[in-house]
C-alpha cells in the first residue's frame, strides 16, 4: 500500500475522515466529509506530518523555507518542518500573525525569514482565501511561493469549470501537492467490500461534482 492509501486508511480510522450526508459550504449533499481539525493529539499530528514530508519528497520541488498560514497551517508547517528534518532535510519554517505584533519584535511574520522557494502548508484548500493572503505575504517579503501542500484534494469545482486547487494553480502558476486526492479515496473505498456502498455514492457524487486532473 502506497504512503496516499495509508493516508486515507489513517484518516478514516481516526474518523477524521467520515461517510454519510453533509452539506458542503456550496450547498451540496456531500457523502463524505474530511476535517483535519481532528487530527488534536500528539500521536495522530505526528503521523498526519509524516504524510505531508512524504508527498513533500514526492512531488520534487526545490523548497527554502515551510510557511504556514494562521490558524491550521501553524501546527501543520511546525510538524511538518521536524518530520522532514526526521527525514534528513532540515528546512527553516514561518508562519503569520492574524494580528500585528505592536511591540517586541513587531509585525504579523513568526520565525525564520521568507526569502527563497517557499512551500505553504495548510489543510484543504476551499475557497483560496488563505493561499492568497499567504502568496501576498510571500512576495511582500520578497520570496518566491513555489506550492502549496495540502492533506486532500476534492477535485470538485467550484462556482466555475474549475476546482478550487486549479484555480490556485492558474492563478499563481504554483503547483497544488495533495497528500491524497479524490481518485485515492475512491481506489481506497474499491478495495473495501465493508465499504462498497460508502463507494458507490462517492463514485456518483464525482460523477456530478468532479473535475478532470491535469
Amino acid at each position: 500500500m502506497d504512503f496516499r492509501q495509508e493516508f486515507i486508511e489513517f484518516a478514516v480510522g481516526q474518523n477524521v475522515l467520515r461517510f454519510g450526508e453533509f452539506k458542503t459550504k456550496a450547498g451540496r449533499l456531500s457523502p463524505y466529509f474530511f476535517n483535519a481539525g481532528l487530527f488534536n493529539d500528539g500521536a495522530s499530528l505526528d503521523r498526519l506530518a509524516q504524510f505531508y514530508a512524504k508527498a513533500i519528497v514526492a512531488s520534487g520541488l526545490q523548497i527554502d523555507v515551510l510557511f504556514g498560514p494562521a490558524y491550521k497551517g501553524i501546527p501543520l508547517v511546525a510538524a511538518t518542518a521536524m518530520a522532514l528534518a526526521q527525514q534528513g532535510r532540515n528546512l527553516p519554517y514561518a508562519y503569520n500573525r492574524k494580528e500585528a505584533k505592536d511591540h517586541g519584535e513587531g509585525g504579523t511574520l513568526v520565525g525564520a525569514p521568507l526569502a527563497g522557494r517557499v512551500l505553504i502548508v495548510d489543510d484543504v484548500i476551499s475557497a483560496g482565501t488563505s493561499v492568497r493572503e499567504s502568496v501576498d505575504m510571500i512576495r511582500a517579503a520578497g520570496a518566491t511561493p513555489c506550492g502549496v501542500v495540502i492533506a486532500l484534494d476534492r477535485m470538485e469545482r467550484g462556482t466555475g469549470a474549475l476546482s478550487a486547487v486549479q484555480e490556485v494553480e492558474r492563478d499563481y502558476g504554483i503547483p497544488v501537492v495533495a497528500v491524497a486526492t479524490l481518485e485515492d479515496l475512491l481506489a481506497f473505498l474499491g478495495g473495501r467490500a465493508d465499504l462498497q456502498a460508502n463507494a458507490a455514492a462517492v463514485a456518483a457524487y464525482r460523477r456530478e461534482y468532479g473535475v478532470a486532473r491535469g
